[in-house]
């Protein structure tokens, strides 16, 4: 039943065979099994995915699961919310059909084979990227084909065309790697090249799919000699930072652009990189931009860099880094105001300037504020830090004895 219904249950009645007989709710994907009886796909699914074999109303043994549009009364449902609309009731949108096995294996066969003209390679790409967007059905189906190792195959082959290779590089990361898949592109330097080089191509798309691609490497191999061999090229740094600089990035291409610079951070040698990259400039600038997963993942990336003094010689020169800090906490999560007093701890630990614009922009309310809160152990123990660091900067009587406490590392994403 649409929310937009909820209100209006006194005044407009649902007919009884719209209804779903499992959620009693109107069917926006109606389907009919065996029996004869018919469900809201999403419904029967979930009861036939929970160990259930019989019909739900006949309680008769469904030999065969196969779900049949039921296109007839789809229609007539839409009709009836058309005709409801002065109540409020949105018409339901006809529901893409799931993909069938036989269809994937075509489209896969079709793309993978080189005999095949580019066009016809393509085409098939293009409808099986579409089925992909679809729905996780889709996605999960297709990738019980081993649309894996094909598509890295063709990512990669030089062989053929520039534009079948970016093709399949855009489907390829809407699926999960395997280790065996990463470590396939962590372990050849040609690959990692390869990705390198695109996170400079002309076309904003094919730059955020190399950087998302090598986001799930690098966050999906165990081996940190092989993730080193990725984070140890500053042309990497610098084409995913430039992904967050660009003025004309999507919320997608901020997501998976903090994404990698987090991953390639958690390396301790070659954060370095990163700051000459231009990180330090690029988080701070992009913060106020991004939602709360992604404003979190800045924000550890930051206590990260913060660890190594050329990143905080990098973030103090920042006018708005302290400021910005100081009133990130408490304010986007418990998680960031963790990362955030952590990044503020090593820089007013390195620099003195640092603690008095943490002082002017507030930061003892925001401490004590922070202390008495529901927020994470750890979180507290950094403020109980600070506080104890600071406690020159105020009076004697304003902040009590603290214990020292060790700086807790970040959690991992």
């Amino acid at each position: 039943m649409p929310r937009s219904l909820e209100p209006l249950d006194l005044t407009i009645q649902i007919p009884y065979h719209f209804r779903c007989p499992i959620s009693l709710e109107l069917m926006r994907d109606p389907v009919t099994v065996g029996t004869g009886q018919t469900y809201d796909r999403s419904s029967i699914e979930s009861w036939v995915a929970t160990g259930n074999t019989t019909c739900p109303v006949t309680r008769a043994l469904l030999t065969d699961f196969t779900l049949i549009p039921n296109h007839t009364l789809r229609r007539l449902i839409q009709d009836w919310c058309v005709a409801n609309s002065a109540f409020g009731v949105e018409r339901i949108p006809t529901p893409k059909q799931p993909a069938e096995p036989s269809l994937v294996r075509s489209l896969l066969s079709q793309a993978a084979s080189e005999s095949n003209p580019t066009h016809s390679r393509l085409s098939a790409l293009r409808r099986l990227r579409g089925l992909a967007r679809d729905s996780d059905k889709n996605r999960s189906l297709i990738s019980s084909h081993n649309v894996r190792e094909i598509l890295v195959n063709l990512v990669f082959s030089s062989s053929q065309s520039l534009e079948l290779s970016h093709e399949s590089l855009a489907i390829l990361v809407m699926f999960p790697l395997t280790e065996f898949d990463c470590v396939a592109i962590a372990s050849d330097p040609e690959r990692i090249s390869c990705l390198a080089n695109l996170l400079f191509h002309s076309s904003i798309e094919v730059r955020v799919n190399s950087a998302a691609l090598i986001e799930n490497v690098v966050a999906g191999t165990r081996s940190s000699d092989l993730r080193l061999q990725i984070s140890n090229r500053e042309i990497i740094f610098e084409g995913v930072i430039d992904i967050l600089k660009n003025p004309l990035s999507s919320p997608r291409a901020l997501k998976i652009g903090i994404k990698g610079l987090f991953a390639l951070c958690l390396g301790k040698q070659t954060r370095h990189k990163a700051v000459s990259a231009g990180a330090a400039e690029t988080l701070i600038d992009r913060l106020a931009d991004l939602d709360k997963c992604d404003a979190e993942r800045a924000l550890a990336t930051i206590e990260l860099l913060c660890r190594i003094q050329v990143g905080c010689a990098a973030f103090a020169a920042h006018a708005l880094t302290v400021p910005l800090l100081v009133k990130t906490i408490l304010k986007i999560s418990d998680r960031a105001t963790e990362y955030a007093a952590g990044a503020l701890l090593a820089l007013c630990s390195a620099s003195e300037q640092s603690q008095k614009e943490a002082v002017c922009a507030g930061i003892l309310t925001q401490l004590l504020l922070l202390v008495q809160s529901d927020c994470t152990d750890r979180a507290k123990r950094k403020a109980q830090m600070l506080l104890k660091l600071l406690r020159d900067s105020w009076p004697e009587d304003s902040v009590g004895n603290s214990d020292d406490f060790v700086c807790s590392e970040v959690v991992p994403f």
